[in-house]
């Protein structure tokens, strides 16, 4: 895997976390125990830090950075989807961020919420806890609460997604 680091920052990568051969970190990236890092992910800590929680998910083609204003903060137990861009927000513990969605500078997702796939979180919105933001611009659904726990079952497959692929993925092209 592509582990850069750029000056003074280097990044912190747990033991127990997986880190995918194709994701890309760079600088100030601190990565909590068992959590994942898939392909084409790229997180980006050259001008603040990025601080990943443990067993949290950053899937597939997503986008972690920050400016020189805030770090971005992604808590423990979150799953972060598909294609998502996180650029200088705070997401909370058990957390889930939909594929396709952005959430942009200065926001907070509060614990257990939901950013709704495909949904923009504006610079500076807040997200309260156990609460759904969708669409573009995102807005909270009215009189809809997340259950406790909603995403656990997602938390659970890819720490144990991530041990597989730690135990088994063998390149074949080579």
């Amino acid at each position: 895997m592509p582990v850069y680091a750029l000056g003074d920052l280097e990044p912190d990568i747990h033991p127990d976390a997986y880190v995918h051969p194709d994701a890309v970190v760079i600088g100030g990236v601190t990565i909590g125990a068992y959590s994942t890092v898939w392909p084409t992910a790229v997180l980006r800590g050259d001008e603040g830090r990025i601080l990943i929680g443990d067993r949290t998910s950053v899937q597939d083609g997503t986008i972690v950075h920050t400016t020189p204003v805030q770090d971005t903060v992604i808590g423990d137990e979150c799953t972060v989807g598909h294609n998502v861009h996180i650029e200088s927000a705070v997401i909370a513990d058990h957390c889930l961020i939909s594929s396709g969605s952005v959430v942009l500078n200065g926001s907070r997702v509060d614990e257990g919420a939901v950013v709704a796939a495909g949904a923009v979180v504006s610079p500076n919105m807040h997200v309260p806890a156990r609460r759904m933001a969708l669409g573009v611009p995102a807005r909270l659904r009215e009189g809809y609460e997340v259950p406790e726990g909603a995403f656990h079952y997602a938390v659970e497959s890819y720490v144990k997604r991530g041990q597989r692929f730690r135990n088994e993925l063998r390149r074949l092209d080579i």
